[in-house]
């Protein structure tokens, strides 16, 4: 026995366990928080415990001075604390008000289909995030979009076929990693066969396995290609695990991802308080469940810290009463710090990156049918749902981007279904009067309110030009996406910038 020092002898943290456990569970959660100055208390001593990782959101940012200064305090309380955010590009990003770089979602990177425009793409991305002192990028997504009515996938992936996307990952992966930024491919096995946003309830993808093993191929080759981190969905796949959404599957995270796939890196979840989690486990069991499954860090990503303290305090319960085993943790954690000793101090001074690169990007990807007359002094109609609250998209419109090309243009923006929607139809045609009629709609198939006001537009304006900003929808324009440089992209074709 000599040698062994047995843990009824180590020193203990305030709930009863070793120490270096009670530091290791830490390790194996990773928080959000409010504010863009100062760090709360509650934050400072999970940090001080160990905390794993911190994840950024809008509500943290005001810009980028500012930005530097919150990440080097976080840092300076434990320098291996990971720091990310969500950074896809196109509308989902919380950078705005940082001076992200313009960037359009995958799926127009996927039209476009060059990988060496994506990876100057990604890495203006990860430049960025490096400049600000950010070291991990929960992107990029690995989904396969092809279910017509997913509603969460959509334009954030790279396209439906498996080696499409792979090449794309790959190229995005390896700029990442020049940053010396940490990647995350999500959403293992796959969200995009799905009808359900898992931020609202349970999502279900019922096809068989046979179907199931294309959405694998993305994520093989994005293993393949050295990503450090993966994010599990919030998805049951009755085909692999009847019992359990992904997150919380030992079969799906294990059997599947661990041995078939050969994964050795960090294995994330996607944040607990979505009520695919939420409503069916709460927070704080899903936190145990996953890591008991297989993962290594789990987000929490509201403000609320204590919904944090509860996910803490489920874990070292478990651990304390053996439903969580120690050896179970420890591989958790020491993944987690392999993963911080490469990624969590930012590498030093950054180099400029390619600024034009995402509005490059965004022109090839634009596609007409047939390529439409350019319209000067259009009345531009933009249809579109709210901004989705978890990923942020700002709800930029199309009708700015065209008065940017011709500041001539009128234009009407909706944003919801309206009280009065033959008003509104009535009130857009006073408007614009005799001048061109631009409509676009945002995945109108989704949002009916949208459809019918469109219809009643074209019914009393058929030589309007229909633009889509999101998939293809029969419309003479689709720009696959509406980060601003999608739409910008779009305007300049109608307004011949």
């Amino acid at each position: 026995m000599s040698g062994v020092t047995s843990s009824a002898h180590l020193p203990t943290g305030p709930a009863g366990l070793p120490v270096d456990l009670d530091e290791a569970a830490h390790h194996c959660l990773v928080a959000g928080f409010d504010g863009t100055t100062g760090v709360p208390d509650e934050l400072k001593r999970l940090v001080d415990r160990g905390l794993g990782g911190v994840i950024l959101f809008t509500r943290n940012v005001r810009d980028a001075e500012q930005v530097r200064r919150l990440t080097g305090e976080l840092r300076s309380l434990r320098p291996d604390l990971l720091v990310g955010i969500d950074n896809e590009g196109g509308g989902i990003g919380h950078l705005v008000g940082a001076g992200a770089p313009e960037v359009p979602g995958s799926f127009a990177l996927g039209v476009a289909d060059d990988p060496g425009l994506t990876a100057r793409c990604a890495d203006a991305l990860a430049g960025h995030l490096a400049s600000l002192g950010i070291t991990v990028s929960y992107a990029p997504v690995a989904d396969l979009q092809h279910h017509p009515r997913n509603p969460i996938v959509r334009t954030r992936s790279f396209g439906a076929e498996p080696a499409l996307a792979a090449r794309h990952l790959r190229a995005w992966i390896a700029a990442t990693e020049r940053r010396g930024v940490a990647s995350c491919a999500k959403h293992f096995p796959g969200h995009g066969g799905t009808e359900t946003d898992s931020h609202h309830g349970i999502a279900v993808d019922p096809r068989p396995y046979d179907e199931l093993r294309a959405d694998l191929e993305p994520f093989r080759a994005a293993v393949d290609a050295g990503v450090p981190m993966i994010m599990s969905a919030h998805v049951v796949y009755p085909a692999l695990d009847p019992g359990r959404p992904a997150t919380l599957s030992r079969r799906i995270l294990g059997d599947l991802l661990r041995h078939e796939l050969d994964f050795d890196g960090v294995l994330v979840s996607d944040a607990l308080e979505m009520r695919a989690i939420a409503d069916r486990y709460g927070e704080a069991a899903g936190a145990r469940i996953a890591l008991a499954a297989g993962a290594d860090q789990v987000i929490v990503a509201v403000p609320d810290l204590q919904v944090t303290l509860a996910c803490r305090d489920a874990v070292l319960g478990a651990l304390s009463s053996a439903v969580l085993s120690e050896e179970r943790l420890w591989e958790a954690a020491g993944r987690v710090r392999r993963l911080a000793g490469r990624y969590a101090v930012p590498a030093g001074a950054v180099d400029g990156w390619d600024a034009g690169a995402g509005l490059e990007a965004a022109r090839r990807a634009v596609r007409s049918r047939p390529v439409p007359p350019v319209v000067r002094g259009a009345h531009v109609v933009d249809l579109f749902p709210p901004p989705h609250p978890a990923l942020n998209w700002g709800g930029e419109d199309l009708l700015t981007e065209v008065r940017a090309v011709d500041p001539t243009a009128t234009g009407t923006a909706v944003t919801g279904e309206p009280a009065d929607p033959a008003a509104v139809v009535d009130g857009i045609l006073r408007a614009s009067g005799a001048a061109p009629l631009v409509v676009a709609t945002c995945d109108a198939g989704l949002h009916p309110w949208q459809e019918r006001l469109r219809a009643a537009l074209l019914a009393r304006r058929p030589d309007a030009v229909r633009v889509d900003t999101g998939l293809p929808e029969g419309g003479t324009l689709c720009s696959y996406g509406r980060g601003r440089a999608n739409l910008r992209a779009v305007a300049e074709v109608l307004a011949g910038g």
